[in-house]
């Protein structure tokens, strides 16, 4: 079993429209498992229509609680707390969940012992069926840290859900930039595709999640989407990955018929024929040339 992992220095660079697409291509040959790392901002259920099997709910970080029978309003907890989570009120003190960073300095210097630390649900992850293969998501509720952690459990439930299927590749969906959560996502992969918009900023972009994946080890690959809206640009970012040794396998032209795809509910090769779609199939060819043996691909 082969992990590939979809990654970009930065939001909105088409990294889940090439997911999906994969996805949707990857299905046709092989069998496969699908997450969707991208815990802050699930996409590519949005695409893939998925109905949900089993959902379970992710416990984050812990939250103070004081308990008003025992408070005296000593106003300790108040003074040892960094983050001004501690309110005070006419008798007792309480704890604003939003503000508490769990950091238990007020548990630890209560002299009554009035404040107990509780864990708080961070958000919900899930197991579902799509036409592609079964996909493990989640939901990271608004204002919620350990979307790292998150992103990790995630990952881990469809990669022991590929082991015992005995599925040939893990497709995941990655988070963009260059934080805890992408290294969460990258843990253990096999290669990295990243997906890179021909911008003023493209090429750094790129050597930021480039400089990420090869501290940990991964292979990279490159697709440049909507490559023909700045060819020089296009051409620059070319220029790089052949400097680092890092091969190009694709180069995307912009086409309103992904958003028309993404309107439907469908991956763009789903869709339609055409330009896109064809770049697609060759990104897909070549992925396939040099994560996969042959005799791992169903011919």
């Amino acid at each position: 079993m082969k992990q590939l992992v979809i990654l970009s220095g930065k939001g909105g660079t088409g990294k889940t429209t090439v997911a999906a697409a994969l996805a949707h291509l990857a299905s046709q040959e092989i069998s496969i498992v699908l997450a969707d790392a991208d815990v802050d901002a699930s996409n590519l259920e949005l695409v893939l229509d998925p109905t949900k099997q089993k959902e379970h709910d992710f416990m984050g970080g812990q939250v103070a609680i004081i308990d008003p029978e025992k408070c005296t309003a000593c106003g300790i907890c108040a003074d040892v707390c960094r983050f001004d989570a501690v309110i005070s009120g006419d008798e007792v003190y309480r704890v604003d969940p939003l503000a508490c960073e769990g950091c238990a300095s007020c548990f630890y210097q209560c002299p009554e012992g009035a404040i107990r630390m509780e864990e708080q649900q961070a958000g919900m992850w899930f197991r579902s069926d799509t036409r592609f293969g079964l996909l493990f998501h989640a939901h990271l509720f608004a204002g919620q840290e350990n979307s790292g952690k998150l992103v990790t459990l995630v990952k881990q439930q469809g990669r022991l859900r590929a082991l015992d299927t005995e599925a040939e590749l893990l497709l995941v969906d990655g988070p963009p930039g260059i934080g805890c959560p992408v290294i969460s996502a990258s843990a253990g992969a096999d290669m990295a595709l990243h997906v890179v918009e021909p911008t003023v900023s493209g090429v750094h972009d790129l050597e930021r999640i480039m400089g990420t994946t090869d501290h940990f080890g991964v292979p990279s690959l490159v697709v440049i989407n909507k490559a023909d809206l700045n060819l020089a640009r296009a051409d620059e970012i070319t220029a790089f990955c052949a400097g680092q040794g890092v091969g190009v396998v694709g180069r995307i032209p912009y086409d309103t018929v992904v958003t028309e795809a993404m309107v439907q509910g469908q991956p763009v090769t789903a869709h339609t024929d055409g330009p896109v779609t064809e770049a697609l199939q060759g990104v897909w060819t070549r992925i396939k040339e040099q994560l996969l043996s042959k005799e791992e691909v169903q011919q």
